[in-house]
């Protein structure tokens, strides 16, 4: 592959990456904020162009995993309820 394909791409996860962790915050953190910091992690391995919002996306991932791990807290355990 090109550099500037291999360049491309990482900028690509970068960007990927802050979305995901922004959307993490309001829906499915579980998911999104470990995917927000591999995808963070590889654009900034792989030497993005874009390397403040693959920090931004490492810092909303780690964000999305705190806040799911304060609601568990204050939740006792549980998010969801049936009945």
């Amino acid at each position: 592959m090109e550099t500037g394909t291999l360049t491309r791409e990482a900028d690509g996860m970068a960007v990927a990456s802050f979305v995901l962790g922004l959307i993490g915050l309001l829906l499915f953190n579980v998911v999104f904020g470990p995917l927000a910091l591999v995808l963070g992690s590889l654009a900034l391995l792989r030497g993005t162009a874009r390397r403040g919002r693959a920090l931004l996306g490492l810092a909303l991932g780690a964000g999305d995993l705190i806040v799911l791990a304060a609601t568990l807290a204050a939740s006792h355990g549980s998010i969801w309820r049936i009945g």
